[in-house]
């Protein structure tokens, strides 16, 4: 009958096999990676070649030298996204691409360059290309934005979640160059907001307070526009008989 191996033998053996794995995956953190290594998972409108264009990946490069942050928020505004990882990997060897797209709940449309470009908006104010949009049923959007700008984006969010959550129905919502909002209530008509974001909320309440009212009274058929530029002063336009 034979003995067993010293326990300081099989101590080394698996100390030297461990030693051996771990520079094996240490040594393939060097390897460079190819657009056949990338998988995406979340979304099929992106093609590997689609995540290489729109962002400073140039492939082939060593895994260890990529940098996973730095081409997450390039991706989240080239391609409209509203989340983005990438992983990497070493078994199985490459970038794991985890995609999430942005939801439209309004069409938009921007001007860029001199150009109106058309798209969609999602509840964050975000603007999102065309062919940027998951395939979905598009018809039951109802509002439209004219004139977004990044900078418009917070205003903009701040009355999408409002008008969801006080059951307005808008129909418009328009931002000038200079930046002067003037939207667009189905039972309100024209309402002009002006330039001020910092008295948004004010406003947007003064607004759903009147739809409540003015229905009541059925005296909102009977409204040209509002202007509420000045909160503490509201002015409402009526049509002349």
């Amino acid at each position: 009958m034979r003995n067993p191996p010293p326990i300081n033998k099989l101590n080394s053996f698996f100390l030297t096999l461990f030693f051996l794995s771990t520079s094996l995956l240490s040594l393939k953190t060097f390897k460079k990676v190819n657009i056949k290594d990338m998988r995406i998972y979340g979304s099929e409108l992106f093609s590997k070649q689609a995540i290489v264009q729109n962002s400073s990946l140039n492939l082939p490069k060593s895994l260890i030298l990529i940098e996973p942050k730095f081409i997450e928020e390039e991706l989240k505004k080239n391609l409209s996204l509203e989340k983005v990882s990438i992983v990497r990997q070493v078994l199985p060897f490459g970038l794991k691409v985890l995609i999430k797209t942005r939801d439209p709940i309004a069409y938009g449309e921007k001007v860029s360059n001199g150009k109106k470009i058309s798209g969609f908006i999602d509840a964050n104010g975000f603007f999102i290309k065309k062919k940027y949009v998951e395939n979905q049923d598009l018809k039951q959007l109802s509002i439209y934005v004219y004139g977004w700008q990044e900078n418009f984006k917070k205003i903009l969010s701040e009355i999408l979640i409002t008008q969801k959550k006080d059951g307005l129905e808008l129909v418009k919502i328009s931002f000038s160059p200079n930046g002067f909002i003037t939207i667009e209530e189905k039972d309100l008509k024209t309402i002009l907001l002006g330039f001020n974001p910092n008295i948004i909320k004010s406003q947007l309440k003064i607004i759903s307070n009147l739809k409540d009212q003015l229905k009541k009274n059925k005296f909102a058929e009977k409204i040209d526009n509002i202007d509420l530029t000045d909160p503490n002063n509201p002015k409402i336009k009526v049509f002349k008989p």
